[in-house]
């Protein structure tokens, strides 16, 4: 029987990472981090049933809450509209980083053990920064294989001129058709990326990342093109394999919330069946991390 359990680490600017661990019963194989995407949280529709269904394969799962998502365990809200307002890509791959080396070092479950690395939509481009920025970095445990969701295939897709507002003004208002909030970007967001565009250039990150990856996308995709896929597959120089999943949605036909007793679409279903193929290769292959 698996186990739950929440906890709390702290991220960039000292905030809170939210996570569930998601533990299996008997000895893991390795480790999945769950990473969500732009107005995600790690409750949201498809999350809890990915980390479920690792946990179910014997990975250990942890999915979490970005630092400057804006979200808690309030889920109704976006309770830190503030927090929200500020997030930036090196926030997020600041509290990628630090979730893996909290696994690392044993303040969470898992160390010694392989782990890959999962995001969805805005959070595939945070775990792909975080491979290709640290892939030579001795100081952080490596991932054995990195899987992306509907990831966009660069860090930064605003038009021109809604760009050129957001400098103006200092920030633009996004809303949440979830919530109901306006909610707001600062320009943080995109000063960070002119100020260091090396660091935000998505695919010359991905080729510079050494674990195998999985790259998955819906062919119906209405918010990210299903041609982003095909760019980060091409860009990347280690083995990479493209899944197009006909008829899958950017959520994959997941209903948010998604009940315990609703099946998972067909869709839904390919993406978690390549999943626990990936991960159980790419972990029973590696040798654990000493």
């Amino acid at each position: 029987m698996s186990t739950t359990n929440e906890w709390t680490i702290s991220g960039a600017e000292g905030e809170d990472i939210l996570g569930n661990a998601h533990l299996p019963d008997g000895d893991p194989v390795g480790v999945v981090l769950v990473a969500h995407g732009f107005k995600g949280y790690k409750d949201y529709g498809m999350f809890p049933r990915i980390a479920e269904t690792m946990c179910a394969a014997g990975f250990i799962a942890h999915r979490f809450n970005f630092s400057h998502s804006g979200m808690t365990n309030a889920i109704e809200t976006f309770e830190r509209p503030d927090l929200f307002e500020r997030d930036t890509w090196n926030k997020q791959v600041f509290d990628c980083r630090a979730v893996v080396s909290a696994v690392a070092n044993g303040q969470l479950e898992g160390a010694g053990l392989p782990y890959i690395l999962f995001g969805h939509s805005r959070g595939g481009v945070s775990v792909l920064l975080t491979a290709g920025r640290f892939a030579d970095d001795t100081t952080l445990s490596q991932p054995v294989g990195v899987v992306t969701a509907a990831a966009p295939c660069q860090c930064n897709s605003l038009p021109k001129e809604v760009a050129d507002q957001l400098l103006k003004d200092g920030f633009i208002v996004s809303p949440s058709s979830r919530t109901g909030q306006d909610l707001r970007i600062d320009k943080a967001a995109l000063v960070e990326q002119l100020d260091d565009p090396d660091g935000h250039d998505l695919l010359a990150l991905v080729r510079r990342i050494n674990c195998p990856l999985l790259v998955i996308h819906g062919e119906d995709d209405s918010t990210v093109p299903v041609d982003a896929a095909e760019q980060i597959g091409r860009a990347a120089q280690c083995e990479a394999t493209v899944l197009r999943i006909a008829g899958g949605d950017h959520v994959y036909n997941t209903p948010n919330p998604l009940p315990a007793d609703v099946p998972s679409s067909s869709q839904f279903q390919q993406l978690l069946d390549a999943m626990v193929k990936f991960a159980t290769a790419r972990c029973t292959e590696a040798s654990p991390a000493t």
